[in-house]
């Protein structure tokens, strides 16, 4: 089901690999969060000194969210789903094996190990069992792309999930549920989502609530529920936009700091 022409009528529909061809031209969330924590490293990667690892759990996890927000249908003609046989045992190769690599060189798409996919299915069944998930996913649009020019720059965000009535909904995976809230500070999740809902609300002139569902990766695959509070996003929001202030002004200096220019004190044991 599709958003309400309100807010539906302002999300691109694209797929993954053109939005990443315009990340070159475009702020996103993580190349600001990658800012703020390092601008010299920031300079690096955009200029293709460093080029960005893409590691095997994040593969897991974009066919994780392909299962969950798009559904079986789309895992299975996204993704070529298992590998080559081997004749001695009658399973397939490892994905760590020759046969397995060159199997995959043969594919047009990407690939995922059987045992992914049965993990993909996992995690579906565990979101579509709790209530206040199925919810939150229960009508909306998926990957939905939002590209305006905000604070000066041009940027983009895609997003998860928008839901007509509850706002923003982002999936996140993780292998412990407990530690979903402080995982939340280390990896930037409020700053990630402020960043969604500004760039949506410059292009609609609404702001909306912001969602995160939870899901763990391994038995018993828990999965929870928050709400950002208004509170939290605005001042995340506050952060996002000074950062950007610092961003323009290294442009306009060619300078690209790491933070650690100057002596700090260490006066703490813990």
């Amino acid at each position: 089901m599709n958003t309400p022409p309100a807010l539906a009528s302002h999300l691109i529909a694209e797929p993954e690999a053109a939005y990443a061809l315009r990340r070159k031209d475009h702020l996103t969330s993580h190349r600001l969060a990658e800012f703020r924590r390092n601008p010299l490293l920031y300079f690096r990667k955009s200029v293709g000194l460093v080029t960005e690892e893409d590691r095997p759990a994040f593969a897991v996890g974009r066919a994780i969210h392909c299962r969950v927000l798009e559904g079986h249908g789309v895992l299975f003609s996204r993704y070529a789903v298992g590998g080559p046989v081997n004749p001695r045992s009658g399973k397939t190769f490892g994905v760590d094996t020759k046969a397995f690599a060159e199997w995959a060189t043969m594919m047009n798409k990407p690939v995922i190990s059987d045992e992914t996919a049965t993990l993909c299915e996992q995690v579906a069944e565990a979101v579509d069992a709790h209530d206040e998930a199925r919810a939150l996913l229960s009508e909306g649009q998926a990957e939905g792309v939002v590209r305006t020019l905000y604070a000066g720059l041009p940027c983009q965000g895609r997003l998860d999930w928008l839901h007509p009535a509850r706002g923003i909904v982002d999936l996140k995976t993780c292998e412990n549920l407990d530690w979903l809230e402080s995982d939340a500070r280390a990896f930037g999740y409020v700053h990630q989502l402020a960043f969604y809902r500004a760039l949506l609300a410059t292009v609609s002139g609404v702001t909306v609530p912001v969602h995160i569902v939870a899901v763990e990766k391994r038995e018993p695959f828990r999965v929870g529920v928050w709400r950002l509070s208004d509170q939290v996003l605005a001042a995340a929001t506050q952060d996002n936009l000074a950062a950007i202030e610092r961003l323009k002004w290294c442009r306009r200096e060619e300078r690209w700091p790491t933070g650690y220019e100057a002596v700090r004190v260490l006066d703490t044991l813990s």
